[in-house]
């Protein structure tokens, strides 16, 4: 049989077969030589496949399609861009979402709990640092013998340092660390809180209440932003409202210590007629020990692993969250649990301004100088940043939020205890004994006047020996051959009066501050009493501690309601709410007709606004990558404390002369931001950034 695939052979002479591309049915070789097929018909091996889908004849021998590799490489471009993609969106949010799943691995416990005594410690002290002054202030006027302008500058020099004191160490805390920048402000507080309570002269107290203040100033803005650094998204809320009642703590601190002490003029002393330590003093001192039992607690605490790292230093972050996994795990009985974290993302927004300089450049001081500069355009250019697009808005909103809050808050908080005294004040006057055209000769006054007003009286002949004199008002009166000697005084003036021939021995009747309009004729003092009389019965009624206690112990409610809500209905309806209803506690201050009416309403008012206070606070941290959260922070508080300035200056104005000026300007300023709370964002669920 012939073999039809001897294609190229030469067989029998002068026969030849067809080459290739001869002859064939359709151009094709070899298949004359075959019976043809029907059109119809298919191979077994062909058999359910289309004429365009033949095989392409390089497969046999492993070489792909053109089309399949044209096809590959577009599938590659594809998976290739894809990986960019995903790659570029881990990069902005993995290390957020990272850590926040390493806290939760973390859990709550032990670690937190310290951290949060430690820290409320430090907010305690900021509370202590606002009523201060409050207390000692009575005193302290009558020590120094201040005038109304001073004793008012000495009352705002505290916000002036707390403002001040916000700002710096805000914007300090996201560039050296939130716990060095905390120990920094402790410390200075400290130092100049027990400074202050020595000081004898008005200008060295004001200058220390003022470092003081600046010290303490940088409380509240890292203490929140340290805190919610360690926690967890489900816990934030709550665990740092709760953190609001170190606040009131204290208060209750402050009022408990100036109640026990101050009254008690024996527990000071002195050394000599210059030096003189009264028990406002004493009071002044140990309102300084929340600060120091914080700063000792702070030092054994580690640095907060988010800003570590912000910054790069990653092996330091993960030796820390190690600590807080082990420590709490441990605690709950499960010490063999594994930190199984072994690397961490890095963050896009490390500065990389700082410059190394080499020990042989320059001398000391100018390394220095190169540094400390370094670190100032780093914190401004950290401070213009929070007006970049994304954050102009929310943070327009939330800083008039803070605001309005302030207004209300800090401006009534000065008005409802002031009123009380002015009540008490009215009340005093209407009781006074008033003498006319009274004439007393050669009578020896051996007893205390208290209260009264003696108008065009003859005093001849006259001893007043040993005596004190407290509320008492001589008008156009007459002493002649009078001997004043050992005379203590309080709110004592003589008015156009007439004094002959009469000696003031070692008295507080001083001539340039206790007569108005009066002639001398023959007048001497000798051996005037130096400092002013501290009358500690009448300085320090025990109703300003009760009013102080009271308006402190009433946030707690308002705390514990934030507490419970704060992660289940949210932040904006919490300070929206809780602003609304505050406003609507300040139409009571048109029925405060005395001092109980007084004191029912503030402590109303102080436990519907605690709530806002919380919800304010909390949404802060969320509100701000961490970058620029202790820097907002400190803006934000900053301008709470400059809300309280100009507040406590005006409402301090309308005391005794109308209630419907700091009601109106109360509820305004409350309603603004109670409804513009509602526009801010809600950070319940949201990673910290």
């Amino acid at each position: 049989m012939d073999d039809p695939y001897q294609n190229n052979v030469q067989g029998i002479e002068g026969e030849t077969y067809p080459t290739y591309g001869e002859g064939g049915q359709d151009g094709y070789p070899y298949q004359s030589d075959y019976p043809a097929q029907e059109e119809d018909a298919a191979s077994d091996v062909t058999e359910g496949h289309d004429e365009d889908e033949q095989m392409y004849e390089g497969e046999y021998q492993g070489i792909p399609h053109p089309d399949e590799i044209k096809e590959a490489r577009r599938a590659a471009r594809r998976e290739a861009r894809m990986k960019a993609k995903l790659a570029a969106l881990e990069e902005e949010e993995t290390l957020a979402d990272q850590y926040e799943s390493i806290m939760e691995d973390c859990g709550h416990g032990r670690f937190q709990w310290t951290l949060f005594t430690v820290l409320g410690l430090a907010l305690m002290a900021d509370g202590v640092e606002c009523f201060v002054v409050a207390f000692a202030l009575p005193s302290a006027e009558k020590d120094m013998c201040l005038s109304n302008a001073n004793k008012g500058l000495l009352g705002l020099i505290v916000y002036v340092g707390m403002m001040m004191g916000a700002v710096l160490w805000g914007g300090l805390a996201d560039k050296l660390g939130r716990r060095q920048c905390l120990l920094y402000a402790l410390a200075i507080n400290c130092i100049f809180s027990f400074l202050s309570s020595f000081a004898q002269g008005y200008g060295f107290f004001l200058f220390f209440r003022l470092c003081s203040g600046i010290g303490i100033g940088g409380s509240v803005p890292i203490v929140y932003t340290y805190y919610a650094e360690f926690l967890q998204m489900d816990k934030r809320g709550e665990h740092l409202s709760w953190l609001c009642l170190f606040w009131m703590l204290g208060g209750l601190y402050a009022s408990f210590t100036a109640w026990g002490i101050i009254p008690h003029y024996g527990w000071g002393f002195s050394m000599g007629s210059e030096f003189q330590f009264h028990s406002w003093r004493v009071f002044v001192l140990v309102c300084f020990l929340p600060s120091v039992v914080a700063l000792a607690g702070l030092v054994f605490m580690p640095e907060s692993p988010r800003y570590l790292l912000e910054n790069a230093r990653h092996d330091e972050a993960w030796m820390i969250l190690r600590q807080v996994h082990d420590t709490n795990w441990r605690a709950k009985g499960e010490p063999e649990r594994v930190f199984e974290v072994s690397q961490i993302k890095t963050s896009h927004t490390q500065d990389d301004d700082f410059i190394e300089i080499q020990s042989e450049t320059g001398t000391a001081f100018q390394r220095f100088m190169v540094r400390q500069m370094t670190l100032i355009k780093q914190v401004m250019k950290n401070l213009l940043s929070l007006a970049a697009p994304e954050l102009r808005l929310p943070g327009l909103f939330v800083a008039i939020v803070w605001f309005t809050m302030a207004f209300s808050y800090y401006g009534l908080s000065v008005w409802f205890p002031d009123q009380i005294k002015y009540l008490q004040y009215e009340e005093y006057e209407l009781n006074a004994k008033v003498f006319h055209r009274e004439k007393v000769e050669r009578f020896h006054f051996n007893f205390t006047l208290q209260n009264q007003v003696h108008r065009e009286g003859e005093y001849i002949h006259d001893r007043f020996v040993g005596i004190e004199i407290r509320n008492v008002k001589f008008e156009d009166s007459l002493f002649e051959n009078c001997y004043f000697e050992d005379i203590k005084s309080t709110d004592t003036f003589f008015e156009n009066c007439t004094l002959q021939n009469t000696m003031f021995y070692n008295t507080d009747l001083w001539k340039d501050s206790k007569f108005i309009d009066c002639k001398f004729v023959n007048v001497t003092f000798h051996h005037p009493k130096k400092g002013c009389h501290l009358n500690f019965q009448e300085e320090n009624d025990v109703l300003i501690y009760i009013v102080s206690f009271l308006g402190s112990l009433s946030v707690l409610p308002g705390n514990i309601i934030a507490g419970l809500l704060m992660d289940k209905i949210g932040r904006i309806k919490i300070i929206g709410g809780s602003m609304l209803v505050s406003s609507g506690c300040t139409f009571f201050l048109l029925l405060c007709f005395n001092p109980g009416a007084v004191i029912t309403f503030q402590c109303l008012f102080y436990a519907a606004s605690a709530a806002a206070w919380n919800g304010i606070e909390v949404i802060t941290v969320e509100l701000y990558p961490a970058s620029k959260r202790a820097t907002a922070f400190g803006v934000l508080n900053g301008l709470c404390k400059l809300a309280a300035i100009i507040s406590i200056f005006i409402f301090s104005k309308f005391v005794g002369i109308t209630k419907i000026v700091p009601s109106l300007l109360a509820f305004s300023a409350l309603v603004c931001g109670g409804l513009l709370s509602f526009k801010l964002p809600e950070t319940r669920e949201v990673i910290l950034q």
